[in-house]
């Protein structure tokens, strides 16, 4: 029995073990760029100063809404800081993503639309390509790594 990475079972096995490492990569690269309490406390300012001005709006207080408006710089330079902690990982990440995706994948044989997975439905298996596989392992991977790393950073309200 011969082993070729780029057929299946193996292609599928490594594009899953890639993705899972590219998340691990990602989502500690992020626990290290990022100050997860200041940016917890900026969302919290954020929504609480969302809520109030809704509120206000809602009950016609002009004068509270006046009076909230001009904290609006104040907010949107809050937005921009949290922007900016999301970003730092992206912005480092960028390049070693494109050298695996340009030199690395196809040097290893594998093209992006090459079918390296399937999921079985009723009539016949759905096909996945490299591409598809890694995005849905890779999501898999970053909410599992999110989780395991305590990263959720309240970016929802939470």
């Amino acid at each position: 029995m011969t082993f070729e990475l780029t057929a299946i079972p193996y292609s599928t096995l490594f594009i899953l073990l890639l993705a899972f490492a590219v998340s691990f990569a990602t989502q500690l690269t992020s626990r290290l760029l990022t100050n997860k309490e200041q940016l917890q406390a900026w969302n919290k300012e954020i929504s609480q100063w969302r809520s109030a001005i809704m509120e206000a709006r809602r009950r016609g207080d002009k004068r509270t809404v006046a009076k909230l408006q001009r904290q609006e710089r104040h907010i949107m330079q809050l937005q921009s800081k949290t922007m900016w902690q999301s970003m730092k990982t992206s912005l480092l990440l960028f390049i070693p993503l494109m050298l695996m995706w340009y030199v690395f994948l196809p040097f290893l044989g594998f093209t992006i639309n090459a079918i390296v997975a399937y999921i079985p439905l009723l009539s016949e298996p759905f096909q996945l390509s490299v591409f598809l596989w890694y995005l849905l392992c890779s999501f898999l991977g970053s909410a599992l790594f999110t989780r395991l790393f305590g990263l959720g950073l309240g970016l929802r309200g939470g």
